[in-house]
């Protein structure tokens, strides 16, 4: 549609128009169409449209442009780190990983505000505002034509750039901790109409996936980074707006539990203020994170030994016996030693290296761990327990899946754009393929399931998860074998990529629902917010591990090589349909630990739209709130 001349850009003439920019005309009309039927709901008075509220299409489309600015913005960050401001590959990858799992972390601190201080509706406002100065500073690129990598990140400007990374990590951890929250919380909890609700929001968030990776990726590859990037501001300044203009609509619905706490002064300011800076004070933190990928990796160890081990200690010991000085003193003592020498392994590794010696070490510390947590399944019968390491095991399962799955953002990406025979279509938009993927076939799986279920054949959770790991493995081998078939010099064939990606969606329609669901059908009422705060932050570590498995796709040099990253997505290929199949021949004896015969209904303990919401970015949303 466009064309760059004199960096201005000009409009094309039909004629010269070619795939990319009939691609990008399709995906605007498809999104002026959408916008269309939300000014129609807007402008009319009633208070419903199609059944539902209209504060329903309201959170729809603020989440929509949210989303469309967000993967946007991910469609081309890799280029945007490797292009302009000229990293290597390997440090890219780290750097694209490091984001990604710090944008599933914070999201722990914006629901904790909105639930006992700020409410959902301040919490989201504030987040919005932080995500559209982060879009917008991302627009600001520095020195131009710059071709020393050590010069171009000398310059001065690259703190505004990682400032704009910051920004969006903490402004996504207040909103999307809260947005889907308010959805639930326009209706009451009997309302059948819940989980179709969810299915529209979900479709909101694909819809703004999909067209932001086309429109900000074609923009910010074809015409120039500020471009593509200013778009994706825009759009989430829409989608602030669009929250602000509809605030009636939500009812009253995500308000502050104790409004007069938050203006009462403390320091000499209002609390709230506190509450604001405390935000600002982890955009510090994270614009200091993000340039220092040991750092997040340090986190992620320490604070996933702290997790593991109060979430074993709380399965075997709390739940049976109600506290730790009633269980058996000798199973305590074993799991502690095993704590404690994971621990003492994980901070040596922290202040060295993880060598061969520390992994055996930290091999026995778990070996230890579950030792204990053996005997005490020999020692007494318990239920809960027995739930909680059937939640264990499908945790460990995410960091695992999550790697793989995100190598599109960025391995992936760097591929399409250098190997793949692509007809002039920018790589980015080949990032909108999965969501177009998830709208066409959320319904159909979700379908599938329910036909099963009726039969008694529907797979359990655990074999759901080993059919997600084998899919995805399987979606490296048939794109190793599809670049192999045509030659080490022929750019691989574009089908292959729609293959991978389709191969990607169906493992995702495995795990990510399923997930979600398990986590809150399984889990003790008083944990369920622990635990899924647990599913989100392996989410995070299996984000970072993405940013490892990419780093090593860019072999010692750190460039990458078409036969060197074909020989790693080879590896991780076969690996992990070997997990698949591990995990598909335990998940019998998973499933039994899951007890799901004695589990009661409990109006308080069901997850509406549970198998809608499995958008796999939703970091952090409060799941466990949202109740049938």
């Amino acid at each position: 549609m466009f064309t760059r001349d004199m960096d201005v850009p000009e409009f094309k003439a039909f004629a010269l128009w070619n795939e990319a920019d009939w691609i990008a005309a399709i995906a605007t009309m498809v999104l002026g169409a959408f916008l269309a039927g939300g000014l129609a709901v807007g402008l009319s008075r009633k208070p419903e449209f199609a059944g539902h509220p209209r504060g329903l299409y309201m959170l729809f489309f603020a989440e929509m442009w949210e989303r469309f600015s967000y993967y946007g913005m991910r469609a081309i960050l890799i280029f945007y780190l490797t292009q302009h401001w000229l990293f290597g590959d390997g440090k890219a990858n780290l750097i694209y990983g490091g984001y990604t799992a710090l944008v599933y972390i914070t999201p722990v601190l914006g629901g904790y505000l909105a639930d006992r201080y700020l409410g959902q509706r301040k919490a989201v406002l504030f987040g919005g505002v932080l995500l559209a100065f982060g879009h917008l500073f991302m627009a600001f690129e520095g020195m131009e034509g710059v071709t020393d990598a050590a010069v171009k990140q000398a310059d001065p400007a690259i703190n505004i750039f990682w400032l704009a990374l910051a920004l969006i990590i903490v402004g996504s951890g207040f909103l999307k901790a809260n947005i889907s929250v308010m959805v639930g919380q326009l209706y009451k909890l009997t309302d059948i109409r819940r989980d179709s609700a969810y299915t529209i929001f979900y479709i909101g968030i694909n819809l703004g996936g999909a067209a932001g990776s086309i429109l900000v990726g074609y923009l910010g590859q074809t015409i120039g980074w500020a471009f593509g990037f200013g778009l994706a501001g825009i759009g989430m300044v829409a989608g602030l707006l669009v929250f602000v203009i509809g605030k009636g609509l939500l009812k009253g619905g995500g308000e502050a539990p104790d409004p007069a706490a938050l203006r009462r002064p403390t320091f000499g300011v209002p609390f709230e203020w506190l509450l604001y800076a405390a935000g600002l004070l982890a955009t510090a933190v994270m614009w200091g994170l993000i340039q220092y990928q040991d750092a997040i990796q340090s986190l992620l160890i320490v604070s996933g030994l702290g997790l593991l081990g109060y979430v074993f200690f709380t399965a075997t010991f709390v739940l049976p016996y109600g506290r730790i000085a009633a269980a058996p003193r000798s199973n305590v003592t074993l799991m502690t030693l095993g704590l404690v020498v994971m621990a003492g392994a994980g901070i040596v590794a922290i202040l060295t290296a993880f060598t061969g010696t520390l992994q055996v070490v930290s091999a026995l510390g778990f070996a230890l761990v579950l030792a204990a947590a053996i005997r005490e399944k020999f020692t007494i019968a318990h239920a809960p327990r027995d739930r909680m390491f059937a939640i264990i095991f499908l945790i460990a399962l995410n960091p695992i899946f999550w790697g793989l799955f995100e190598q599109a953002g960025g391995s992936f990406n760097l591929y399409t754009d250098r190997f793949v025979d692509r007809g002039g279509v920018p790589a980015a938009l080949f990032q909108s393929i999965n969501s177009i993927y998830i709208i066409l076939l959320g319904a159909i799986f979700a379908g599938i399931w329910a036909f099963l279920a009726k039969r008694r054949l529907e797979p359990s959770a655990p074999a759901k998860f080993a059919l997600a790991l084998m899919q995805v493995g399987l979606a490296f081998l048939v794109f190793v074998w599809g670049a192999n078939s045509v030659g080490p010099e022929i750019a691989t064939p574009v089908a292959f990529v729609f293959l991978f990606y389709f191969f990607q969606t169906t493992g995702e329609l495995c795990l990510s629902p399923v997930g979600l669901s398990a986590m809150n059908r399984l889990a003790p009422k008083h944990l369920a917010s622990l635990i899924m705060g647990a599913w989100f932050y392996m989410t995070a570590v299996g984000n970072f591990v993405a940013g490892k498995i990419g780093e090593a796709t860019g072999g010692h040099d750190g460039e990458m090589t078409k036969e060197g990253t074909l020989s790693v997505y080879n590896s991780i290929g076969w690996w992990t349909i070997g997990i698949g199949v591990v995990v598909l021949l335990l998940s019998p004896i998973v499933k039994r630990w899951m007890h799901l015969d004695t589990l009661a209904d409990d109006a308080g303990h069901s997850l509406a739209g549970e198998a809608q919401i499995g958008e796999p970015k939703a970091a952090g949303v409060d799941v466990w709130k949202e109740e049938k």
